[in-house]
């Protein structure tokens, strides 16, 4: 298993002289029901300040007001509005549903909408709720090589049947090889696994075990895909990113705050672009 290091950050690229907001990806966000709409915010901060051109998030129309006054870059769009939901979903470069999604049959029904939505020219990640969701019913995805699955260790014992203690190197590599998607298996060292390698966070701290920090690493594995040609290398230093940002901090807080973590995401990505 390889260590995440400094040098995965390489990916970050110097942005072109000539671009403009396409130029850096369109990404649409699915979750947020009435009760954890802050997760779902979380997510589209992370996305927008690690780069996305574009941010469209899919939420319960409770959340769009506060999503406004939080984050103007962002659009909103109501969930119960099916066919606007597909019309943006196709437009999309990668999408991401889970996060404050729920656990009612609208949220498997928005999952399974997306699951068959995504085309060959998308990447897909799927985190908490409907991470749940997936592991109650079998579905086929549609280009698994292009998903992202991003569980906690009980998310991971509900998605592969392993429990705890059978969590180790050789049966999570199993399961992800029969699954084909990546896995990012969050935990004090999260571990990364994919088709073709799997890897080891170095970094991380206590004062990161707050709600909502999962909901912006997965935004910003969101935004990263969306930027970066070498999704693999994108995905290895958003993980990276995100601890080393926590650690920076915990060094002088005794709890780092997820929208924190996000605040910094533009300076940080400016100090490591090659």
């Amino acid at each position: 298993m390889k260590k995440l290091t400094h040098d995965h950050l390489s990916v970050i690229q110097r942005r072109p002289a000539e671009s403009y907001k396409g130029t850096f990806g369109r990404v649409v966000l699915v979750g947020g029901n009435d009760l954890y709409g802050g997760a779902i915010l979380m997510s589209a901060e992370a996305a927008v300040k690690s780069g996305s051109g574009l941010v469209s998030v899919v939420t319960a129309a409770k959340n769009h007001a506060a999503l406004h006054a939080r984050l103007p870059e962002a659009m909103a769009l109501d969930w119960e509005n099916t066919t606007a939901v597909k019309e943006l979903l196709e437009a999309a470069d990668v999408l991401l549903i889970g996060p404050g999604l729920g656990l009612t049959k609208q949220s498997q029904q928005l999952l399974e909408l997306v699951i068959q939505q995504q085309q060959s020219t998308q990447w897909l990640v799927i985190d908490g709720s409907a991470i749940t969701l997936f592991a109650k019913k079998t579905y086929a995805l549609n280009y698994p090589e292009q998903v992202v699955f991003t569980p906690h260790q009980i998310e991971w014992q509900r998605m592969s049947g392993l429990s705890l203690k059978e969590q180790t190197l050789a049966n999570n590599q199993a399961f992800q090889q029969k699954l084909s998607a990546t896995i990012v298996l969050k935990s004090h060292r999260t571990q990364i696994y994919t088709a073709h390698c799997s890897y080891e966070n170095t970094l991380g701290t206590p004062a990161m075990a707050t709600g909502g920090t999962g909901d912006t690493l997965a935004g910003i594995i969101t935004g990263f895909l969306a930027q970066f040609a070498n999704k693999e290398a994108a995905i290895c230093a958003a993980v990276y990113l995100h601890s080393l940002i926590g650690e920076e901090l915990g060094k002088e807080r005794y709890v780092v705050l997820p929208t924190e973590i996000s605040a910094q995401l533009p300076f940080y990505m400016k100090h490591f672009e090659t």
